[in-house]
């Protein structure tokens, strides 16, 4: 797994240990990410990690759209506050944007863009979306990220369970779609 990010390490295990995959992480090369989509990002990451290792490598790249900004802070979500900016910072910084929009404007999705490259030059690549909404003050102490003020329903992701979380979530979605997908390569070769 291409990822520096001890949380999403955390995730992906409990998310893809049922499906049978293990998940091993190495000291790989930072990856600028230039691309315009968390597809692309994904795409280059994992093919990094798969020149890097000579393994096929999955790489997720993630991020919180909000309509109410356009689609910010997107695939910037990570660099939304600052390069050295914290989830708490990161999180202050996106309610502050959002002061006075009111509930109906405050919709938002978590989109998760997972690539699987493998050194044959073959890629898959699957997207998972959760739809929800930006709450008005953090909430929960579970997860990560945006977790405490991204609302699924009435919770916030943070509030969440692991596994509730899981089932819902954008990247458990992506996860399980990519699980699909090896499966269907793994019988045809």
């Amino acid at each position: 797994m291409a990822t520096h990010n001890r949380h999403k390490v955390r995730e992906l295990q409990r998310i893809l240990a049922p499906l049978g995959i293990e998940v091993s992480t190495a000291e790989l090369p930072e990856v600028e990410e230039t691309g315009a989509t968390f597809e692309e990002n994904a795409e280059l990451k994992a093919r990094s990690a798969c020149r890097a290792t000579g393994l096929p490598s999955v790489a997720d790249d993630s991020g919180i759209v909000v309509d109410a900004l356009g689609g910010a802070p997107g695939v910037y979500s990570a660099r939304y506050a600052g390069p050295d900016a914290t989830d708490e910072e990161r999180n202050r910084k996106l309610l502050e944007e959002l002061r006075g929009v009111p509930d109906e404007k405050r919709t938002a999705r978590f989109v998760s863009a997972v690539c699987c490259a493998f050194p044959d030059g073959e890629a898959i690549t699957v997207t998972g979306v959760c739809e929800g909404r930006v709450a008005y003050l953090p909430s929960g102490s579970g997860g990560f990220g945006y977790d405490p003020i991204f609302l699924v329903g009435k919770k916030t992701y943070a509030e969440l369970t692991p596994s509730e979380k899981d089932a819902v979530s954008h990247r458990g979605k992506a996860l399980r779609l990519l699980a699909a997908r090896l499966q269907e390569r793994a019988k045809q070769n």
